[in-house]
């Protein structure tokens, strides 16, 4: 299991991140602050480093510069600084891909699958289940070793299912993961792409659990 290090001080957003890469097949530790964050790094050896710019204590320019005297492990800013000096600084700083807040949680989680598989730090085999194999890296759903055409929303939606077999996912929860934790409009949207899989899957592989959310259907009905 590739180790990921959230160095994030706004709790929910910390709190978003570990959730959807603990679902994604990722082990996460975090810090809320520069000092926790080399602390953190300097205890056990990290596949990447997701880190804000904005923090406590030490911001995170000064956390990268510190980290790259001694790693050159994969680093990913998050911020709300979207300024062309700030991205400059951090590129200057040799970190791998600048992201700006709001961001979408699918397309991060891409950037990081990207960077992984870049950097020699992941491959990806397939994830299975029952009748399903999901290759991420590739945008690929196969059912009974046929394609799936499925958008990319879709294949969003299946892949945090069957990474989690079992566990219930609230429209409040796919919304944070697939839309981005900014998602303004109807959580009913939710619905409509669950539908459309489900059509396109042919097979109840995805339960609704009345009144809390779905989840990847225990077994076959």
């Amino acid at each position: 299991m590739k180790q990921i290090l959230i160095v994030e001080d706004e709790p929910d957003i910390q709190e978003l991140l570990q959730a959807y890469l603990r679902d994604a097949g990722y082990g996460t530790a975090s810090a809320a602050d520069g000092e926790a964050a080399l602390a953190r790094f300097a205890a056990q050896p990290f596949d990447l480093v997701l880190l804000d710019v904005l923090l406590p204590k030490l911001d995170g320019f000064a956390v990268c510069q510190r980290i790259r005297r001694q790693s050159q492990v994969p680093i990913v800013m998050l911020t709300a600084l979207d300024g062309e000096a700030q991205q400059l600084r951090g590129f200057g700083l040799n970190i791998d891909d600048y992201v700006t807040k709001p961001f979408s949680m699918p397309v991060l989680l891409e950037k990081i699958r990207v960077i992984l598989r870049r950097s020699g730090g992941a491959a990806d085999d397939g994830l299975r289940y029952r009748d399903l194999v999901l290759r991420p890296d590739d945008r690929e759903a196969l059912l009974d070793g046929r394609p799936l055409e499925l958008t990319a929303r879709e294949f969003e939606l299946l892949h945090t299912f069957v990474a989690a077999p079992g566990r219930v996912f609230t429209r409040e929860m796919l919304l944070a993961r697939l839309w981005g934790y900014d998602f303004y409009g109807d959580e009913r949207v939710v619905d409509s792409h669950i539908k459309n899989l489900r059509h396109k899957l042919g097979r109840d592989y995805i339960e609704t659990v009345r009144g809390v959310g779905y989840r990847a259907a225990k077994e076959t009905r």
